[in-house]
């Protein structure tokens, strides 16, 4: 009995990740408004009750589709308990910890900055969407200022910065907009703008050695 319910949990989540999918496509290619969820089953294989059953409307499954995106799978665990992210805060050294930070949200950002500039321009338009996320600090600063203080104390870290001004500098250069303006419309392989933005965030957040005299 308990293999027979183990499957159709498989299953079960299967098609949750199927319609997922589905919907991430298809509201990037054709904006959240436009898509309808019949579109959506189709291009999933189910039956476009299955996806009222499982997510009971569209701005639901939509949030489920960002956090699904941000976390990279199904399972409750927040960013800041991820095991790349125990490799940032407890990093040996500034340098060390910058470079998780970025390979980690590289992983991210390929997986949700085309979806979080769909969500943007929905939600402009879209009073139920504005209200799937209320006002309140931005998730994304919160981990990134987490991670900020905690490479400042690490041995490298400049210590002409405050938190707040790290917070800011790594905000900004591994925002999703500049990741798609670089990726997308620069058309840089995600390792070109990994390394960048690890060398620029390096030049930014660390101590300057000195040129050796000649």
């Amino acid at each position: 009995m308990s293999e027979v319910k183990g499957k159709r949990g498989d299953k079960a989540r299967e098609t949750r990740r199927r319609i997922i999918d589905a919907a991430g496509a298809l509201f990037v290619e054709q904006g959240y408004g436009a898509t309808r969820l019949q579109e959506i089953a189709d291009r999933a294989g189910v039956a476009v009750q299955t996806i009222y059953f499982v997510f009971r409307n569209k701005p639901s499954l939509l949030k489920e589709l960002v956090d699904v995106a941000i976390a990279g799978d199904d399972e409750p665990v927040p960013t800041m308990d991820r095991p790349w992210f125990a490799e940032v805060t407890a990093g040996p050294t500034a340098k060390s910890a910058l470079a998780a930070l970025v390979a980690g949200t590289r992983g991210t950002l390929e997986r949700v900055a085309a979806i979080n500039e769909m969500v943007r321009a929905a939600a402009a338009t879209d009073p139920e969407i504005r209200d799937l996320w209320p006002d309140q600090t931005d998730p994304r600063y919160v981990v990134i200022s987490t991670a900020a203080k905690a490479l400042l104390k690490m041995p490298g870290a400049s210590p002409a910065l405050s938190p707040r001004e790290a917070a800011d500098i790594i905000y900004a250069l591994l925002s999703p907009e500049l990741f798609l303006v670089l990726t997308r419309d620069r058309a840089w392989p995600p390792d070109n703008w990994e390394r960048w933005a690890y060398d620029t965030l390096c030049s930014q957040l660390l101590v300057r050695r000195e040129n050796p005299a000649p």
